[in-house]
């Protein structure tokens, strides 16, 4: 039998498959019909879904399972402790991600990093209190907001760095963007570093590659780190 773990984002559904505690398969769609067809025929016992909004009613709909169906929310047990002010604002797949690097790197001081449409920097100690972090724009969002609010400046994407100094506009916007990520993450690494060494950096989320192959740090990259951190979540309730 299988455990199924539901990720559902502003743009799309990441799922994974779980065995006896490990992934064996991942799905990415663009809505619950798409993942309910990949599904079909699957011996699912188990499902868990945190999602931006309450889509209790499609995960029933389209992903049948024999056992229990958990919406993950603020009042889910999780097997660690939340320091964090105001709970109930905490989004889940920050908490998600804590969970799974805690599962992944017990009594380790974890910084988890998720590169996705907002790029948040959480602490979790080794002792398993998750601390809180920050939230700044993503890379695709910070294009976005040169775009909407000038009049003349392309939209655009992409993780190419240029050369410095840019000698075009686009050139001139890329290196704002991708140069100030860069920054701002190994600036936030360090101190955290500095704070609580030793610290584990991890990454996860969409934009997780560009990192890897650009911040000057030892890092680990974990695109299904949020999966992995639902799956232990479905596992600890039930």
């Amino acid at each position: 039998m299988l455990n199924l773990a539901i990720d559902r984002g502003n743009t799309r559904i990441k799922a994974g498959l779980f065995q006896d505690g490990q992934l064996v398969q991942q799905f990415i769609c663009p809505d619950f019909a798409s993942l309910g067809q990949k599904l079909e025929g699957m011996p699912l016992q188990n499902a868990i879904m945190s999602s931006v909004s309450n889509e209790s009613g499609e995960l029933v709909q389209h992903v049948p399972v024999s056992g229990q169906r958990i919406m993950y929310n603020a009042q889910t047990p999780v097997p660690v402790q939340n320091h964090y002010g105001t709970p109930h604002t905490l989004g889940v797949d920050r908490m998600a991600a804590a969970v799974g690097a805690h599962y992944l790197f017990r009594e380790r001081n974890c910084l988890i990093i998720d590169a996705g449409t907002c790029i948040t920097y959480d602490l979790l100690l080794a002792n398993g209190t998750f601390q809180g972090g920050s939230i700044s724009p993503g890379i695709y969002m910070r294009y976005q907001a040169m775009h909407a609010f000038t009049g003349k400046l392309p939209l655009l994407e992409g993780y190419e760095l240029p050369s410095l100094p840019a000698k075009t506009t686009a050139d001139a916007m890329r290196a704002g963007v991708l140069f100030g990520v860069q920054a701002e993450a190994e600036a936030l690494i360090q101190h955290y570093e500095r704070q609580y060494k030793p610290v584990t950096v991890i990454f996860c989320g969409g934009d997780a590659p560009f990192f890897e192959s650009t911040v000057k740090a030892r890092i680990f990259v974990i695109p299904e780190l949020v999966l992995i951190g639902l799956n232990r979540i479905l596992e600890y309730n039930v």
